[in-house]
């Protein structure tokens, strides 16, 4: 099944950019991955959610699942939803009311050179509470989007106001479309499979300790830190009307990037 589905989706993908033409020909996360020293790797998703929100942590587990470089497993939640603190070696996933903060989605990833540590994928339902996003469409796109960050992906488009690339690293005010974004497509696959083309000789995934070439002095804000605030952020080095990205630098080759999708 898994082969079946990634073929229609490769086929299916052919099309539409044949089609359309404006597919980005590289939308990684800078060089971001997660070290593993082989292919493919399972990655935890921890669920801090509630049962509203569960059945769309399951299809977005099930999607990226079917790349050929990665599978996620969905596992009890290691943290407070409310506080939703990250886990070394693996991706929280959190909902809570967090706030008419002005970000409907959000994910961090913590990273040690270009190496991923760990992440948190988060939805707010300050504002999916709201008929505007209380969907199955905008649920899928956003808790997708932001669990592809985490793996390495940056979006494919960012304008939101033209026609849907049916992928959910597009942004969209028609989630639903048609074409639907609340899905991968066969250009986020093969996107992975160019990020994790080679091998790491260690790896930070399923990792419980904190790595020794994490210890230089300064560290212990990068490790520990919880940053739920824009203040936390750092320096905003990328904005358009609906998304927008932060880097906070601890020195030593550790960074935090957060990347919100912004309520309309």
């Amino acid at each position: 099944m898994k082969l079946v589905k990634l073929f229609v989706l490769l086929l299916l993908g052919f099309f539409f950019f044949s089609y359309t033409g404006t597919a980005k020909a590289n939308h990684s996360w800078g060089n971001y991955h997660w070290a593993r020293t082989a292919n493919p790797f399972t990655l935890k998703l921890g669920d801090n959610l509630s049962s509203s929100w569960d059945p769309y942590l399951v299809t977005t587990s099930s999607d990226w699942s079917v790349s050929s470089v990665l599978d996620t497993t969905i596992v009890a939640g290691g943290t407070n939803a409310r506080r939703c603190r990250a886990t070394s070696g693996r991706v929280e996933a959190c909902n809570y009311r967090y706030g008419r903060n002005g970000w409907l989605g959000l994910a961090q990833i913590w990273v040690s050179g270009d190496h991923i540590t760990k992440g948190l994928a988060k939805v707010n339902d300050s504002y999916f509470n709201t008929s505007t996003y209380n969907t199955p469409a905008w649920k899928n796109l956003v808790m997708c989007q932001e669990v592809g960050h985490t793996l390495g992906l940056d979006h494919q488009d960012e304008a939101f106001d033209n026609p849907n690339l049916g992928t959910c690293m597009d942004y969209t005010s028609d989630p639903d479309g048609p074409p639907s974004n609340e899905h991968p497509n066969a250009h986020d696959y093969e996107q992975l499979e160019t990020i994790y083309a080679h091998l790491d000789s260690f790896t930070t995934v399923n990792q419980t300790s904190k790595f020794s070439f994490w210890q230089p002095r300064g560290s212990q804000a990068f490790l520990e830190g919880i940053f739920e605030n824009p203040s936390d952020w750092g320096k905003k080095i990328r904005e358009t009307a609906r998304i927008a990205l932060y880097e906070r630098d601890f020195g030593a080759g550790m960074k935090l990037l957060t990347f919100i999708i912004k309520a309309e």
